[in-house]
């Protein structure tokens, strides 16, 4: 098997002359390399239409003697953030194509692999591509796991804005997997008799497929179980910060109904009886009357509340 990088029109005539499976990735290529491409290989113009784009869902065309596929990884870029690797592949019995707009390590690294070791057939290198790109999926997932596990016991400890961001970004990003994951894993209940059937590949290599195909039901469970911790721990999230502010609003209560009757006092005193300036007129009478008249209702009220068990947390 051999292992191209780049598009050499007498090369690929040779190898195709010789019926000897090769394998052509490239990265970013241009419309007039794609061109040359689909002149090359005699693809269909939908097909090399397919390659110039990105964002596509992921899908599967059978075109007669090859398929197209539309296929995503998953990484981390420099941010931590998760993000997609979208590659588009075309699979024929001769030879295996993969285009992709964003450099991907899991594909040289299997180049890599193919050219110290040759795979032992053209169907378990294409099970190779899809499988390395689907078990990028795992440590994305792993990541997103642990960061949940952490806000859950920050939340609990001391909810703030910015772990209600950052758990609504981890919800977004989940749902932007899912929508990639769940179409190819869809894709994947008919995708390994579409390629085991095309000419010049061998049959009986279902298993390498299904293999694939349940990593991504794997994989999709995994996503709908972190959405739901993540709907819990967003329920955390508000419950913890209404329990905090319900116990803010009984401190300001306590407080405000403590001081009601001062005002009471303060309001009657500031009335000027006759007989109260008549009578307090030493430090005794206003110890008693005036600062007692405030400091007994206050006494009260807190063993009231103490008593109440108002003021337990």
């Amino acid at each position: 098997m051999r292992v191209l990088t780049t598009i050499d029109r007498d090369q690929i005539a040779g190898l195709r002359e010789r019926q000897e499976f090769f394998w052509l990735d490239l990265h970013a290529p241009s419309a007039q390399e794609l061109a040359d491409l689909g002149d090359v290989l005699s693809l269909h113009p939908l097909v090399v239409e397919d390659l110039r784009e990105s964002g596509q869902r992921p899908k599967l065309e059978d075109y007669g003697d090859y398929v197209l596929i539309v296929f995503y990884g998953a990484r981390r870029d420099d941010t931590g953030r998760p993000g997609l690797v979208e590659v588009e592949f075309v699979v024929h019995g001769d030879f295996a194509v993969s285009v992709h707009s964003d450099r991907c390590t899991e594909l040289g690294d299997l180049q890599a692999q193919f050219q110290s070791r040759a795979p032992s057939s053209e169907q378990f290198a294409v099970y190779r591509m899809l499988d390395s790109l689907t078990d990028t999926f795992f440590p994305v997932l792993s990541g997103i796991d642990d960061a949940i596990d952490s806000l859950e016991n920050d939340v609990i400890r001391r909810p703030t804005d910015e772990q209600l961001q950052r758990l609504f970004a981890l919800k977004r990003d989940l749902v932007t997997m899912r929508k990639v994951v769940v179409p190819q894993r869809d894709i994947f209940i008919r995708a390994g008799d579409d390629i085991i059937n095309l000419p010049g590949l061998e049959a009986g290599t279902r298993d390498y497929f299904r293999d694939v195909y349940d990593h991504l039901i794997r994989i999709s469970e995994l996503i709908d179980s972190y959405r739901d911790v993540l709907t819990s721990a967003m329920d955390v999230y508000l419950s913890t910060v209404s329990n905090r502010l319900n116990a803010t609003m009984k401190q300001l209560t306590i407080i405000a109904t403590i001081f009601l009757p001062l005002s009471f006092v303060t309001g009657f005193f500031g009335q000027n009886f006759g007989w109260m300036v008549d009578h307090i007129d030493s430090l005794a009478a206003f110890l008693v009357l005036g600062i007692g008249g405030l400091a007994v209702p206050a006494a009260l009220l807190l063993a009231y509340f103490q008593r109440a068990g108002f003021l337990d947390r």
